[in-house]
């Protein structure tokens, strides 16, 4: 056991516990409607909204798994950083109109907008649950991080996590999203302290990185299958596709359009597409603490505990548990934006679509917040009754779903050209390849070796269905069109998606 981590640990865990409690009169709003619970009345400014989005989509599991990657495979894992930088500028043109459209209408999910834009519940429902079942197993990986810190602490058993998630529960169902937003302010001043310090006197201890990088080199050379130190053409392929499919499906992710939406302003949102990269820059360092574990000679079979191992070996006991103690908080941030924002999905496009169609705010709100405890136990429960490289797996495969909303939410903010049914259908055909695409794989992998004009080329599945959809979608559009099949009415006009800040 670990006293100085542990006891570390422990403090910063109780202040961000006491944090999560006290969000609730941050902001005073009316919790007992959705809109306050869920997107906490939209009104966070640029640099709440920084910190809430960059704990969001930076998380325990990015901390632990990207120097994992580095540290098992080599360069592969560094494609997490190009694609982390090529998101904020295609998301720049597209989330201030989304931010627009959404204010204008009171929408609070993405799938609000698909009813609203095509006028169809169908759709809508099917945008719904990809969000859904692309988040529950997202929600469950960040507990790997805060296992592998726990038990690199010397700390067994699954207790800590179910206190650790009561704990969530508890502070999410009182504040809402509130609590992620005040909490990831001191998880992402930890991480960058973190990354700064671990940057500065890991090279200092490990002989530099001219040494670094020549043990990595040696060490992935002698692992089985060898790990490539710089990508290979035959990774070319791979890496491109990787970077840009995940790049595509970042915000797409019902936890993203949470944050997005709860900004003041689509100013606000314009403001953090340009800030955000200095996670990027953080993330750069943090995947070079794989090679760092592979200079410091750090051995196991769990890539997972690379870095709290190495944490453990070169730095003192009490700022090992500071830097856990971050991984950990990374944990719960993202975990709470992603159970209330499938919370929200099921509230706003299952329960009151289908069941309550006159529900009223409040209804809403009990509702999302019964919701958001069941998703936190599902996930709990995921984590603990699955092996772990299952959960990875079906990880792996949410960008596969996810991107395939792409259709109606980007193009759909652009235009009403494309047919609510063969969007659908769509979806539908990228879905289902994509499944079948990881199944040939033994559900390992979300790579997939496509024989095209006598040529092999592998690349990102997600890519792969996603162009599947484009075709399905454009094909069927053409003939419900030419056919006169009925469209929806939509709910939303050319003005709506220029609102500029909250009235």
């Amino acid at each position: 056991m670990k006293w100085a981590a542990l006891g570390v640990f422990i403090i910063f865990f109780l202040f961000v516990t006491v944090l999560g409690f006290f969000a609730a009169r941050w902001r005073k709003g009316d919790l007992s409607h959705l809109e306050e619970w869920g997107l906490a009345g939209r009104r966070f400014g640029t640099l709440i909204t920084w910190f809430l989005v960059g704990g969001d989509l930076y998380t325990a599991y990015t901390f632990i798994a990207v120097p994992a990657l580095m540290y098992g495979a080599g360069a592969l894992g560094f494609y997490a950083v190009p694609y982390t930088i090529v998101v904020y500028p295609i998301f720049f043109m597209i989330l201030p109109r989304f931010w627009s459209v959404a204010k204008k209408h009171g929408y609070v999910t993405a799938s609000d907008f698909v009813q609203g834009r095509f006028g169809d519940k169908l759709l809508a429902l099917a945008i719904a649950l990809t969000g859904i079942v692309a988040t529950m197993p997202y929600i469950a990986l960040q507990l790997t991080g805060m296992q592998a810190v726990l038990a690199a602490m010397g700390i067994g058993g699954e207790w800590p996590l179910i206190v650790a998630f009561i704990i969530l529960a508890l502070y999410t169902y009182t504040s809402g999203l509130r609590a992620p937003a005040m909490i990831a302010v001191v998880k992402d001043l930890m991480i960058y302290i973190t990354a700064i310090v671990a940057i500065i006197v890991l090279p200092i201890k490990l002989g530099g990185f001219s040494h670094i990088f020549h043990s990595a080199q040696t060490a992935l050379a002698g692992t089985t299958p060898p790990g490539a130190f710089v990508a290979t053409p035959a990774q070319y392929s791979v890496y491109g596709t990787l970077a840009f499919g995940s790049a595509l499906a970042l915000f797409l992710y019902p936890h993203a359009m949470t944050g997005v939406f709860s900004a003041n302003s689509r100013n606000t949102v314009k403001r953090n597409m340009a800030l955000l990269p200095a996670y990027s820059f953080a993330l750069g360092i943090i995947a070079l603490l794989g090679f760092m574990a592979l200079a410091a000679g750090i051995h196991t079979k769990t890539t997972s505990a690379a870095v709290p191992l190495l944490f453990i070996k070169e730095f003192p006991g009490w700022f090992a548990g500071f830097a856990f103690a971050a991984i950990a908080i990374g944990a719960i941030v993202p975990a709470a934006i992603m159970s209330i924002a499938a919370a929200n999905l099921f509230t706003r496009n299952i329960y009151r679509a289908y069941f309550v169609t006159s529900a009223t705010p409040q209804q809403e709100a009990r509702v999302a917040k019964v919701v958001s405890l069941i998703v936190k136990l599902g996930a709990l429960v995921f984590i603990i009754g699955f092996p772990q490289q299952y959960a990875i797996s079906m990880q792996q495969v949410g960008g596969i779903l996810v991107l395939q909303t792409l259709p109606a939410l980007i193009f759909g903010l652009y235009t009403r050209w494309f047919h609510r049914r063969a969007l659908l259908l769509g979806w539908l055909a990228g879905i289902l390849y994509g499944i079948y695409m990881w199944a040939t794989t033994g559900y390992k992998s979300t790579t997939y070796v496509l024989h095209l004009f006598g040529q092999s080329i592998p690349a990102y599945a997600a890519i792969w269905a996603l162009i599947l959809n484009i075709v399905v979608t454009v094909v069927f559009t053409l003939v419900f069109n030419a056919v006169k099949l009925g469209r929806g009415e939509d709910k939303t006009a050319a003005a709506d998606y220029h609102v500029e800040a909250s009235v």
